[in-house]
C-alpha cells in the first residue's frame, strides 16, 4: 500500500471540486484532486445549468468564464401562477447588471473547469475512487484505488465535493422527499423570447423554460408515476400537455428532445464540518430546481472554503478554528438558500384555494414594490451573503 500526505484532498472532480482546486492554486499548497471517473471528460451528464450573475463573476476570477461557448444570457426573469392572474417580473437592467443569470450544458461548464484546472500546479487523479475516509483531531486519512493499486493519503484537510456517501453511515443527512420528479428536455417553440426565463408554478409542481441556443431548457415537476408515464408519452401528446399546462405565452411548442427523469429531494448534510474534513457542494445539500440554487449555492461553498484555507495556511488547515470560520461563514447563505428553496415547493404545490389567492397576490404586490423585488432578485443572484 502506498502511502502519500498533502494539505488539501479534493474528492470529487466535477465543477465544484474543480472550482475549489482552482482557487487553491499557486499557493504553495499541495494539493490532491481525486475523481473516480476515469477521464475528466468523461461525463454525459443531460443537465442543463442555471447559472447566476454571482456564479459567473467568481467563474472570471478562476479564470473558467472565457473558456465557456454556447452560453445564452437571462435578461428577464417572468414568474407566473396557473390559473392566476398574479405575476412578477425581474429584469436585469433594474438590477444594473447586464444579465441576472445564463444558461448552458452541464458538459459544457464541465469541459471549461477541466480546461481551466490543466493550466494549474493541482494533482489530479482520474479512476482514483476513494472507498474510505476518516476523520480525527490531527489529520483526515483516506484509502482510494488506483491502478489497480490500493494507496493511502493523509492529509490536513480531507474536502467532499460530491456525493458525501463516505460519511453517510457516521453522519446521516436529513432527507425530504418532495414525492416528485424532475422531466428535463430541450425544447423549441413558434414565439420564443430571447433572453427571457419563465418559471411558472402549478398544482403539480413548478416548471421552468430556460432560453438555450434556439429554444428552452425544460425542467417540469410531476409525482413519481405522472412522471413516468409522460416519459412514456409520444413527443406529440407531451406538447400537446405541456402547451396545456403553460399557455402560449412562447406560441405552440414545436419540438422536444431526449427526455429524462429525476427524483427531488432535499439532502442535506446535518453538519458541513468535522475534524479536518469540510462539505462542500451537493455533498453538503441537493436542492429542490425550483428558482436554480443549488449549483451556485455550491459554487459559493467552494469560493469561501478557498478564503478560509488560504487564510489559515499552512500550518492552520483543517484546524478547528479554520472549520469554524468556514462554517460561521456559510451559515446564513445556506440556512436561507435552503429555506427558500424548501418554502417555495412547498408553499406553490398545493391546490387550497385560500393560499392559490394569497400566492396570485404576493407575485403581484411583489411586482408592485420595487426594493422587495430587488432583494428576491439579489438572493436569486448573489445567495444570501450578496
Amino acid at each position: 500500500m502506498n502511502k502519500t500526505r498533502c494539505d488539501v484532498a479534493i474528492i470529487g472532480g466535477g465543477p465544484v471540486g474543480a472550482a475549489l482546486a482552482i482557487a487553491l492554486q499557486g499557493n504553495d499548497l499541495n494539493v490532491v484532486l481525486l475523481e473516480a471517473r476515469e477521464s475528466e471528460i468523461n461525463t454525459t451528464d443531460p443537465r442543463a445549468l442555471a447559472l447566476s450573475y454571482g456564479t459567473r463573476l467568481l467563474l472570471q476570477r478562476l479564470g473558467a468564464w472565457d473558456k465557456i461557448r454556447n452560453v445564452s444570457g437571462i435578461k428577464t426573469i417572468e414568474v407566473t401562477q396557473k390559473h392566476s392572474q398574479g405575476h412578477t417580473v425581474m429584469r436585469a437592467e433594474e438590477m444594473g447588471v447586464p444579465e441576472m443569470g445564463y444558461v448552458l450544458p452541464y458538459t459544457t461548464l464541465h469541459a471549461a473547469l477541466q480546461q481551466a484546472l490543466h493550466q494549474t500546479d493541482i494533482t489530479c487523479l482520474y479512476g482514483a475512487a476513494v472507498s474510505y475516509l476518516r476523520s480525527s483531531n490531527e489529520e483526515a486519512t483516506l484509502i482510494y484505488q488506483y491502478r489497480g493499486e490500493t494507496h493511502t493519503l493523509n492529509a490536513r484537510l480531507a474536502v467532499v465535493a460530491e456525493g458525501g456517501k463516505l460519511l453517510e453511515a457516521s453522519h446521516p443527512p436529513q432527507v425530504q422527499d418532495y414525492g416528485q420528479s424532475g422531466i428535463i428536455a430541450h425544447v423549441t417553440s413558434s414565439q420564443p423570447a430571447t433572453g427571457k426565463a419563465y418559471e411558472h408554478f402549478t398544482v403539480q409542481g413548478p416548471m421552468a423554460l430556460l432560453p438555450y441556443l434556439d429554444g428552452y431548457e425544460l425542467v417540469l415537476t410531476a409525482s413519481h408515476e405522472m412522471a413516468q408515464e409522460m416519459l412514456a408519452w409520444d413527443d406529440a401528446t407531451f406538447l400537446r400537455n405541456l402547451q396545456g399546462h403553460f399557455g402560449d405565452r412562447v406560441g405552440t411548442f414545436t419540438g422536444i428532445g431526449k427526455r429524462s427523469c429525476y427524483p427531488l429531494r432535499l439532502r442535506r448534510a446535518p453538519d458541513i464540518t468535522f475534524p479536518h474534513t469540510v462539505l462542500i457542494g451537493n455533498a453538503a445539500q441537493t436542492l429542490h430546481p425550483v428558482a436554480g440554487q443549488g449549483f451556485n449555492m455550491g459554487i459559493r461553498d467552494a469560493w469561501e472554503l478557498a478564503q478560509a484555507i488560504l487564510d489559515s495556511a499552512p500550518d492552520n488547515i483543517g484546524s478547528a478554528a479554520m472549520c469554524a470560520a468556514y462554517r460561521k461563514s456559510r451559515r446564513i447563505d445556506r440556512n436561507a438558500g435552503i429555506r427558500f428553496t424548501d418554502g417555495l415547493v412547498r408553499l406553490f404545490s398545493n391546490d387550497l384555494p385560500l393560499l392559490g389567492h394569497l400566492r396570485s397576490a404576493a407575485l403581484t404586490l411583489l411586482d408592485c414594490i420595487p426594493p422587495a423585488k430587488k432583494f428576491v432578485a439579489k438572493r436569486m443572484m448573489f445567495g444570501a451573503n450578496g
